[in-house]
Formats: C-alpha cells, structure tokens, sequence
C-alpha cells in the first residue's frame, strides 16, 4: 500500500476502533505479517492489549493469520478492508433502497459488528424497530426474518467460514491456526426459520411481565443459552455491492447517453445476470432477446419489435456497453463490463482535466484519446488551437503526468534531430495518479473534519450536556417553562455557531461520500486492467 494508503487505514481505525486497535493494525500495514510477540515488541504494547486488538480486527474482517512453515502463526491487516470503512454509508443506504429500514438496520448492525449470528442480528434489529415504535412481536416474525432471506438469496449477505468437526485424537494437541472452511455452495443456505422463532420466543415470551420475579430470577439464565444457530455467522458480502454499485453506474451512463429505455434496457439485463455473474467477469452471461423481452418492466408497454430495434442500437453504439454474441433466441446479448469501467474511468479523467486545465486542454485531452499518438504539429491542426496556446497547455498536462512523450527514434544513436516525438495517454497510469490525489483528498477532508470539531469542543461538550438534561427532564414530566430556561442555557451566537459547525461537518461527510464514488470508479477500472494483464502473462 501507499503511504495515503496507510495513513487513511490509521486515521478510520483510531476514529472506529480507537487507539490500542489503530497503533497495532497501522503497524502491520506498514511491515507486513508479523508473530504475536513481534507485534508487541514493535509497538511497545502488553501482549494482552495486542490480543484484543488482533481479535477485534479478525473479528471485523480487517486483520488475518496463517501458519508460518516454522510452525508459528503470523498476524496481518487488509488494507483494502480497512479503506471500506469510507465506503459504509453507502452501503448501508443501498441496503435502505433497496430493501427499506430494516434492511439498512440489518446491514448496519453486521457492518458494526463484523459476524453476527442470524438470530442476535434480527433480535437486535427487532428490539431498536420497537424503540422506534414499531410493534416488535409482529416484524420479529415478519419483516425482519423476510429482508433477511432476501438479502441472502441476492447474496448481499452470506456465511463466514467454519470450522471443521474433526474428533481430535486424545493426548494430541490442537493446531496452532485453525483452519476455516468455506463451501461456495453453502454460503448462501439459511438455517431453519422455524427453529430460530421457537428460539426467539423462549427468549421473549408475551407473559413474562405477568410472571412473578422469583420465577423470572430463576428462569434469567436461560438468557444466556447458545442461541438456536450457534456456531453460524453471517457477513456483508462487499464484493456484492461493489457490483450492484458498478451495476448503477453503467445503467446512468446508459441513461445519460441515450434514454431512458435505453437504460431501462441495460438494468434488466444486469438483474437478470447479477447472481450468475462473478465480481471479475469481463461480461455478463448470455442473454437472448426473449429472456429480456419477458423481464422488462410492463409499465413501459414496449414491443418486442422496439425492444429488439433498442438492442441493435445498444450493440451498435461506440460505447460499446452492449454486445452481441449469437443469433439463436433472437439474438444473444451481453454486457461488456470491462469496457464500461473503462469508459467511466475515462470519463472520469477526462472531467478531471476539464476542470484542472480547462475546455480547451480537454480538447487536446479526448483528441489522444481517440488519435492514440499524435505529434505537436497534428494536434495543432486536429485542435484547431494556435501554436504557442497547445504547446502550453500541453506541456502543462505532461508536466502533471496526465499525458506522457513517446520517442520513436529513426536511428540507433537517439538523436533528437532523428527522432519521432509523439504525444498519448496511458489511461492506466492516469487514474492511479488521480486515485492517489483522491486518497489525499480524504485526508484533508479528515483533518478538517478534525480541525472542526477540536475547535468547538467545549461548545459541543455544553450541547451535549444540555440535551441530556432537557431528556432526563422530559422524562420524569418536567413543565414547559422548566424545558425553556434549559434551553436558554445555550446563547444565540452559540447556536448559531453550532448551526454553522453542523452545516461544515455535513459539507466534509457529502465531499467525502463523494470522492469514494470517484475512488470506486478508478479502482474498479485498475482492478480490471491486472485481470486483463494476467491471461496474458500466462500465455
């Protein structure tokens, strides 16, 4: 990882996790896989603190081991995991669009806890539903178990990995790591609904308040019982989302290029195909003009004549979103999701010297793009830009990386009177150079967010402690005179300063929102360019 790279992972565990879990997993980010001990010399921490802050790493998917050949176990971090934790609000409002409150809920409890059992999370999406004044016994049963095998069944959510039964042979000692198993097939199997309500019920039953308190005294260890699915942790399954993301932003570039049936179009088949298609394809399977035509939306009431005219024009496009394979079932058609990154990520940097250099950079910019190499005098001319303005500008983009010179030397000595200078762009290399500027973007937008709040601290200390008095009054049904003076406490340049404060902070939380759309187009597209790097290799 890059020097950003860990100084992001620093920052979001200290701010998620505190300090003992940000000093040991930033330190394995920096050196690699390390032994337990190791881990503690270098960070000058008790080896008890580094276990806890191992466990809590593991726990929530940032940190893992494996055994070393000289038979110890090694520690590391995921850096890639880590850099997530920007992008869990996003997952979480995917989860509310898609599958409403208790779906967000129901990611957002697994998100904080890393592995949960199915039982602990519905129970406890159950309890903070009733703290909002929904009727906890009917969506315990109902809507919560539903959104849950629902997010399973679009693979949203799936199975940790278990560990293996296997009957030690007495006087033999465990293994030093164990070893998780993880069975593709299995992942996305629900344990039995029914056992887990009985289970639930046993935990809550309707006339426990009617019960005396002997009775309950004695029946409060039952509490503590194994719940139903011990043994069975569910997590988020990032790689999905990452899809439905990359899914979204296809089906807007669509839109914004053609219309919306177009796009309409392009969201069928990415649905129809978003299970069977792997996060890596190239493309999405095959999928014939009929199988299309019967699950397009029927509110949009288009024929099977214009659908199959929409798709030509969709294979047609330069673009080259939509491809066509066969012609059996009235055609085949896929989705070319390698070059649709690939066109957002130029889009992406193409914006970028639009709004760093200006229109007419940009021209320049697209020109070699399409052109592949030009030389000085044929972007003049292509451009239609005087001499001394393209050489400027030009020279002004090589000069930050985002064009680069290939020489083409006409003899073996180099000699810039023999030699060919053209220009081009290594998109490649562009978006790793924008990403990096992305990632020190988010670290400013961090220190500020910082700055913001140490500023203020005292003021937001006062605030709080008045909104705790004001709701320990309310509760035991203070008057309405007693509530104001409470509130008076607070002047009004204070309150306007934590407006304003409030205002900052949700600007820096939009920015950062917004930037981690850009990360995720340019990393999505680089990730795809080591895909396509590596059958090549191989050959």
């Amino acid at each position: 990882m890059t020097h950003l790279e860990s100084e992001i992972c620093s920052r979001l565990l200290l701010a998620h996790y505190g300090q003992i879990v940000s000093t040991v997993g930033s330190q394995l980010i920096r050196t690699g896989a390390q032994p337990l001990r190791l881990i503690a010399t270098n960070t000058g921490m008790p080896i008890d603190q580094v276990k806890k802050a191992l466990c809590v790493l593991i726990h929530h998917n940032f940190g893992a081991y494996s055994l070393h050949k000289r038979g110890h176990v090694e520690y590391e971090a995921q850096g890639p995991q880590v850099l997530r934790l920007l992008r869990f609000p996003r997952y979480i409002y995917c989860a509310k669009t898609l599958y409403g409150d208790t779906g967000e809920l129901i990611v957002e409890e697994l998100l904080q806890n890393g592995k949960m059992h199915m039982s602990s999370a519905l129970r406890r999406v159950t309890e903070r539903l009733h703290e909002a004044g929904t009727d906890s016994e009917s969506v315990e049963l109902g809507e919560a178990g539903e959104t849950f095998v629902r997010l399973v069944q679009t693979h949203f959510l799936h199975k940790c990995g278990l560990v293996p039964e296997a009957a030690a042979a007495p006087g033999t000692r465990p293994p030093p790591a164990p070893t998780l198993l993880t069975d593709e097939k299995d992942m996305y199997t629900l344990p039995d609904l029914s056992s887990l309500a009985q289970g639930k019920r046993r935990h809550r039953g309707s006339g426990d308040s009617e019960q005396p308190q002997a009775k309950r005294s004695r029946q409060q260890p039952t509490e503590h019982e194994p719940p139903p699915d011990d043994g069975v942790y569910w997590q988020v399954n990032f790689e999905r989302f990452h899809q439905h993301f990359r899914d979204q932003a296809i089906v807007a570039a669509v839109g914004s290029k053609l219309d919306q049936t177009s796009s309409e179009i392009v969201r069928t088949m990415l649905r129809l195909s978003e299970v069977t298609t792997s996060s890596s394809s190239s493309h999405t399977q095959p999928l014939s003009s009929n199988e299309i035509f019967r699950a397009f939306p029927a509110g949009y009431n288009l024929s099977k004549q214009v659908l199959d005219q929409y798709l030509t024009l969709l294979s047609d496009d330069p673009m080259e979103f939509v491809g066509k394979t066969g012609d059996s079932g009235g055609g085949m058609f896929v989705i070319n999701l390698h070059r649709a990154l690939a066109s957002l990520a130029c889009a992406t940097v193409e914006s970028v010297v639009q709004e760093r250099f200006g229109s007419r950079s940009a021209r320049i910019f697209r020109l070699l793009l399409r052109k592949r190499h030009l030389a000085q005098k044929q972007v003049e001319d292509f451009a239609m830009i005087p001499a001394k303005e393209a050489k400027e500008m030009m020279y002004r983009m090589l000069s930050e990386n985002f064009i680069s010179l290939q020489e083409i030397p006409k003899t073996p000595d180099h000699a810039p009177s023999r030699t060919f200078y053209l220009y081009t762009v290594n998109l490649p290399a562009a978006a790793r150079m924008i990403l990096q500027r992305c990632y020190k973007t988010v670290v400013n937008l961090i220190d500020r967010r910082e700055h913001e709040t140490r500023e203020n601290k005292r003021l937001l200390e006062k605030s709080q402690r008045i909104e705790a008095i004001m709701a320990s009054m309310q509760a035991t049904g203070a008057e309405e005179l007693q509530l104001q003076e409470i509130e008076e406490m607070i002047t009004a340049p204070e309150q306007q300063q934590l407006e304003s404060l409030k205002h900052n902070v949700n600007m820096l939380d939009s920015s950062e929102n917004q930037v981690d759309e850009t990360i995720f187009i340019l990393e999505s597209y680089i990730a795809t360019t080591r895909i396509e790097k590596e059958p090549s290799q191989k050959r």
